[in-house]
């Protein structure tokens, strides 16, 4: 055979080699591969149906520390039912209708757990005749009213305790008391209720209520225990507060003091305020000015030494506005079975009520307005009067936020 031929014939054989080769790794590379994708398992064939993008796994809810609980308190001022109020608010049946003048502020006080204002004047009804300034009685339905609002702390003890005698104090002592749900304190009808101390759960924490005035204008009490009155007793009210804290985790003081009219504080307000921090009271809400006193942190809590009215029909824009505030309340149970009380986020503002005529005739299209929602049609220079109060409100202490 010639040798080119011969040459040929190698090339041949050479390259069929080379391809039997490659073949054999090809085979012994995918399935070594299939093998391995097989992970021992079963062969099965393949779901035809396409795969879908899982869903991510939500956050799971923080679950409540059992050791913490939590409440919010809303407070107010004086409801003084002037006989221009209650005419404004009655409708042609005789009914009364105290929505159109206060829904757009309560609205404000509605997502808190207690709610707390200062009834001014009796509320004996329409058997004791209803009356305005001197000597005040007022409708039940402002009451009634009030509680569907959601308010469920309310102090009667004031000034005007005493303006339709003992049968003044027994009428609006049984109104209240006949509100379910109602944390009332002021007036009593027995040493036993006089002696007792007010106070209810929320949310896990135990708040007792207390509230005392200076004085009742003069006007003698029918018995010692018919009107709270710390004038003469503020040792016996001190130790009320003490006891008061120690059966529960929050004690709330509402007092009815100071001076008539002036927006700043007098020495007997500073006084007692110091004692009762530190005998135990939590929050002191303070009213009777009418017209707003400074807000003040006193021994680490909050003081506010007075709210201004809430509604009212008195002249002049410092009687015509107002304080409401709002607080968040923890309590923390700690590892040695005693429990911690921290007030926080103290905020308030500033409400304006609004009316038509001229003292002495009487009042009507009354409305009680947020200082963030009046005009100069409302009120002019509204501006200049928001910060002529809140600096009042914060001329002692300025640890406190405005706006709700």
């Amino acid at each position: 055979m010639p040798a080119k031929k011969r040459r040929k014939l190698k090339i041949g054989n050479l390259m069929i080699l080379i391809i039997g080769c490659l073949a054999v790794c090809a085979l012994l590379f995918f399935g070594i591969k299939a093998l391995f994708n097989r992970g021992g398992k079963d062969t099965a064939k393949p779901d035809p149906t396409p795969e879908t993008t899982a869903e991510p796994t939500p956050e799971p809810t923080p679950t409540p520390d059992p050791a913490v609980q939590k409440l919010t308190l809303f407070v107010s001022g004086d409801g003084i039912l002037h006989e221009s109020v209650y005419e404004d608010a009655k409708n042609a049946d005789g009914t009364f209708d105290f929505a159109k003048m206060l829904d757009e502020v309560l609205a404000v006080a509605e997502p808190y757990d207690l709610q707390y204002y200062n009834q001014e004047t009796l509320l004996g009804g329409a058997a004791l005749k209803y009356s305005g300034y001197p000597r005040f009685n007022g409708p039940q339905e402002f009451g009634t009213y009030m509680v569907s609002k959601g308010f469920n702390l309310v102090s009667t003890a004031t000034n005007h305790s005493l303006d339709k005698g003992e049968e003044g104090v027994k009428a609006s002592h049984d109104f209240w008391a006949s509100q379910n749900g109602v944390l009332v304190q002021g007036l009593n009808v027995s040493q036993e209720e006089y002696d007792a101390i007010a106070s209810t759960e929320v949310n896990g924490i135990k708040v007792a209520f207390l509230s005392y005035t200076e004085h009742t204008n003069g006007l003698k009490s029918p018995h010692s225990y018919s009107v709270n009155i710390f004038k003469g007793h503020e040792q016996e009210m001190i130790d009320k507060v003490k006891r008061a804290k120690e059966q529960n985790d929050l004690v709330i003081v509402a007092l009815h003091w100071g001076t008539e009219y002036s927006n700043k504080v007098n020495k007997m307000q500073t006084e007692l305020a110091d004692q009762l921090t530190k005998a135990g009271a939590d929050v002191i809400v303070g009213n009777h000015a009418h017209v707003v006193q400074p807000f003040q942190w006193v021994n680490g809590k909050p003081v506010f030494y007075a709210m201004g009215n809430l509604i009212g029909s008195q002249v002049g824009v410092d009687r015509t506005t107002g304080m409401i505030a709002g607080m968040d309340i923890t309590k923390t149970k700690k590892e040695d079975g005693t429990c911690e009380i921290a007030i926080e986020n103290v905020r308030a503002e500033l409400i304006y009520t609004y009316m038509e005529g001229k003292y002495p005739a009487l009042r009507t299209n009354i409305k009680v307005y947020r200082y963030k929602d009046l005009t100069d049609e409302i009120l002019p220079k509204h501006d200049e009067y928001y910060k002529q109060f809140t600096d009042i409100i914060t001329s002692l202490d300025k640890n406190i936020s405005f706006g709700m």
